[in-house]
């Protein structure tokens, strides 16, 4: 029972760190959405925009809540010995596995078809909504500023939209900044769309966001692994 005591300990003290981190981050988002003025004033350097901060903070809040949970089920499963709890872990980190898996099939086999699913979502939503939410305005503007780039696939996204027919010109971005930004300044500018400039990021930076890919998958196998031998040797004990 050695191997199995020092197991538990390391599953225990693995995700004791899980659930800590995961509190954390979830602390820093219900922080910051609530009062990101306070939370400017003291890491102001960290971002240009409390918008830009208040939309890192859902992150962080998804993230945060996502990492409780697996750290809770799996630090109680191990510490009580409960069937229940570490099967729960198992089947918890499985279907991320499996999501994560099926993202990156998506986005590496099926990018064109995940280019029409989010044009027929996303187009819609940025006629209807850009200049209207708030929220989503500032997303996308900063989006567009940050990443040099027009709407999902070009200007024409922008067509017929709320924005146009309110503000008679195109984002800023769309004409490289140059105002106002009618249609013909946007087609002779030829900004590309954010999907194209975020694809060819991540193409760009493919090593690393492999080696990163990796590294969670082999510590998502691992702690499946864990919490089925540690679920299994409790059928001997």
């Amino acid at each position: 029972m050695g191997c199995f005591t020092f197991i538990k300990v390391m599953m225990i003290l693995f995700n004791l760190a899980i659930f800590l981190g995961g509190g954390t981050l979830l602390g820093v988002g219900i922080w910051v959405t609530v009062d990101g003025k306070s939370f400017l004033d003291i890491f102001g350097a960290l971002s240009s925009s409390v918008l830009q901060v208040v939309n890192v903070s859902y992150f962080l809040i998804v993230i945060g809540s996502i990492l409780l949970a697996i750290g809770f089920l799996g630090c109680c499963g191990a510490q009580k010995e409960s069937k229940c709890l570490l099967m729960m872990f198992f089947s918890v980190v499985l279907i991320i596995f499996i999501a994560e898996i099926a993202a990156a099939v998506v986005a590496l086999v099926y990018t064109g078809l995940a280019e029409t699913l989010l044009t027929a979502v996303v187009t819609p939503l940025l006629k209807e909504k850009y200049g209207k939410d708030k929220s989503l305005t500032h997303i996308w503007n900063v989006t567009m500023t940050e990443v040099r780039c027009c709407g999902l696939n070009n200007y024409t996204d922008f067509t017929d939209s709320y924005w146009l027919e309110e503000h008679r010109t195109y984002p800023a971005p769309c004409c490289k900044n140059m105002e106002p930004c009618n249609v013909t300044i946007a087609a002779e500018s030829d900004v590309p769309g954010c999907f194209d400039r975020i694809l060819d990021e991540i193409k760009t930076n493919a090593g690393v966001v492999g080696g990163v890919a990796a590294g969670i998958a082999a510590l998502e196998i691992a702690a499946m692994t864990v919490s089925m031998y540690l679920y299994c040797q409790l059928d001997q004990k």
